[in-house]
């Protein structure tokens, strides 16, 4: 599972920069047009999140993994092929996005709720910071990858390496022989859909930590992405930036993330866990503010450090936020855990993005990003309003 996720970020991070930039430069979308296209990708996480929750409880979860990457694979690949066909169209891309906006929510929910099932719950900050570390390294070629890729050989056929990318992941998560453990052991599980759905609502929505965790990072994606919908059209159209200095930036703040990744564990331990998470949420966030300022110049230096700033933040805050999920609550009840918790967090990020398209259309582009980033910011008084008094990370829940 390591192994093959930290391959497929590669690949996803190719297609993070070339599907909007095929919007952009083949088919001439506009902000309106790409910020749907990213809410599309992300909109069912508030539709089938919870629904995905269950079923990685119910299911096993190694099984929903591997679907998922085959179906994204397949959906990936049709782009190159109508692009060489002379067909592709905005139609398309929507489509595409919103398959693999499907697919990602069951496999991400599955893929939280797996780890615990692996190693044991007293092992699982180490085990988010090696899969966070892996991640990030992958991260750093991906971004630089797909702008060179684009400009070699446009932004539709660079999508294939992505595509080949869930390959290889499928291929290893059929080589794990780890034998899973029984998905929902008999007894006092409500033995109804819903009833199991409302069980793990209730844990996020009654737990007042978890519940103003997943409020923080809500309200932070809720902004960020207000910006993301229009950043490209920022980059290219108004700083003039080419496809391999935008994959630059974002390889510079990958960087960020695997620095981040590698010194989280210690972060909590120095200045304790709720600190921790406190401080990487408001850090983090400020720094968009120099996203618009770029445009008044140093635009190349300013969102480097923007992203840096931002990933190097953002890996910290997600092991120690993630890995206190996780310990938390029961084995049982992890899918539906993950499903809620994602169903608010990546529910704010179809409306953030469509949010973002809108208003760059209507008010402009800069004036969105500084929105964006004042919005952001505002997310740590989550954290402030009660996690921040958390000094260690708690026992493992039964």
């Amino acid at each position: 599972m390591w192994a093959g996720q930290s391959l497929s970020e590669v690949g996803t991070e190719v297609t993070r920069l070339a599907l909007p930039t095929a919007a952009i430069v083949l088919l001439h979308a506009g902000p309106f047009e790409v910020g749907l296209l990213t809410a599309l990708e992300f909109l069912a996480f508030p539709v089938l999140g919870l629904v995905a929750g269950v079923y990685a409880d119910r299911l096993k979860r190694r099984q929903i993994l591997i679907v998922c990457d085959t179906g994204r694979m397949l959906v990936l690949a049709s782009v190159p092929a109508a692009y060489f066909a002379g067909v592709l169209t905005m139609g398309q891309l929507y489509a595409v996005a919103l398959v693999i906006g499907i697919c990602t929510v069951f496999f991400d929910v599955a893929y939280q709720s797996y780890l615990p099932a692996l190693i044991p719950r007293t092992d699982l900050l180490e085990g988010n910071s090696k899969l966070e570390i892996t991640r990030s390294a992958s991260q750093v070629a991906g971004p630089a990858l797909g702008g060179l890729l684009i400009q070699l050989i446009k932004a539709a056929p660079a999508i294939l390496v992505d595509a080949l990318s869930y390959l290889v992941s499928v291929a290893t998560l059929l080589w794990i022989r780890h034998q899973e453990p029984q998905a929902r052991p008999s007894g006092d599980v409500p033995p109804s859909f819903f009833g199991e759905m409302w069980e793990g609502i209730k844990v996020v929505l009654g737990h007042p930590v978890i519940r103003l965790i997943a409020g923080c990072t809500a309200t932070s994606n809720l902004g960020s992405n207000m910006g993301q919908a229009v950043f490209l059209l920022f980059a290219y159209n108004q700083l003039r930036m080419t496809p391999g200095q935008v994959g630059l930036i974002f390889g510079i703040g990958s960087v960020g993330a695997l620095v981040g990744a590698v010194v989280a564990v210690g972060v909590a331990r120095r200045i304790g866990l709720g600190p921790a998470i406190a401080l990487s949420s408001g850090v983090g966030n400020a720094f968009l503010f120099l996203v618009p300022l770029a445009g008044l110049g140093y635009p190349f230096l300013l969102l480097s450090a923007a992203f840096f700033v931002l990933l190097f933040t953002g890996s910290i805050y997600n092991i120690n936020q993630i890995s206190l999920r996780q310990t938390i609550v029961p084995v049982r009840l992890q899918g539906r855990l993950n499903a809620t918790v994602r169903t608010i967090v990546w529910g704010t990020i179809p409306v953030g993005a469509f949010l973002g398209g809108v208003l760059g259309t209507r008010f402009g582009i800069v004036p969105t990003l500084y929105l964006s980033a004042a919005l952001a910011t505002l997310a740590v008084l989550f954290i402030l309003a009660g996690p921040v008094r958390l000094k260690e990370q708690p026992e493992p829940a039964d």
